[in-house]
């Protein structure tokens, strides 16, 4: 009989890899990787945030990483540096932030690593609850600009020409995988946030010829990962959220291999 934290833990992972899964192609597509990690190492300051407020963790999380979106969006578009100097500053800075006001919250003890690295086999029926619920709703939003976002990020020209609200699908994009990344951390923490959003993705991308199939692939490799993530987890006592994405980059390997013999 499996545990019951195992059982948790089982869904909580799950239901993430089924979310992270359509907006990790678009991620990939659109070379965002770099975005995820700067709305990661943002959200540690969300941490700080709730705690000094004394709410949710998972609210002050997500409202710093929207935030950051749309902060990150505006600045890419108006300031003359790069697209990857503004993230590397903002990234790196944000992260070094919130490392800093974390050990100064003196009233609180904070698990430093449970934030960095996660903690799947913590999770609540509560979390499982918001990841599912919170989840559907997110999909169900990207459902609604699939189509304008798939034309946009094919050719942003041509998209605008066809009557698609270009700009506002890209901001509610970047909200949405804010709002992802914001659930994440709960399972695999901030260092390793973004792997569970590129990797299935990376992977499905070879197999597929759709963008849907893409999608639907990405998940399919996503729950295989955390199944055997935990699994390994479990047998050879290493931490569940590493070893969740280790098994994401071998099954990446695996079909690497599979695809050139």
């Amino acid at each position: 009989m499996m545990d019951e934290f195992l059982i948790k833990a089982l869904a909580a992972g799950i239901g993430l890899a089924l979310v992270a899964a359509p907006f990790g192609c678009f991620v990939v597509w659109r070379r965002m990787a770099y975005f995820g990690d700067t709305l990661a190492h943002a959200a540690l300051l969300g941490v700080v945030a709730s705690l000094l407020l004394g709410t949710s963790a998972l609210f002050g999380i997500a409202i710093v990483a929207v935030a950051a979106a749309l902060l990150l969006a505006v600045a890419q578009r108006q300031e003359k540096l790069g697209s990857d100097t503004i993230l590397g500053i903002v990234s790196h800075g944000a992260l070094a932030a919130g490392l800093v006001a974390l050990s100064q919250v003196e009233t609180v003890r904070v698990d430093l690593m449970g934030w960095l690295l996660g903690d799947i086999l913590a999770v609540t029926w509560g979390d499982v609850g918001l990841i599912w619920g919170g989840g559907a709703l997110m999909l169900a939003a990207l459902a609604l600009i699939w189509r304008p976002l798939l034309a946009a990020t094919i050719d942003p020209d041509l998209a605008k020409i066809e009557g698609h609200a270009v700009e506002r699908a890209r901001m509610a994009l970047m909200v949405l995988v804010a709002l992802v990344v914001a659930v994440a951390m709960k399972v695999v923490g901030v260092l390793l946030v973004t792997a569970l959003l590129v990797i299935p993705a990376a992977t499905a991308r070879g197999l597929s010829r759709t963008p849907e199939q893409m999608a639907a692939f990405a998940a399919l490799v996503g729950t295989v990962a955390v199944g055997s993530g935990l699994a390994a987890s479990w047998h050879f006592d290493s931490p569940a959220g590493p070893s969740v994405v280790v098994a994401a980059v071998i099954v990446f390997l695996a079909a690497r291999l599979v695809r050139r013999y």
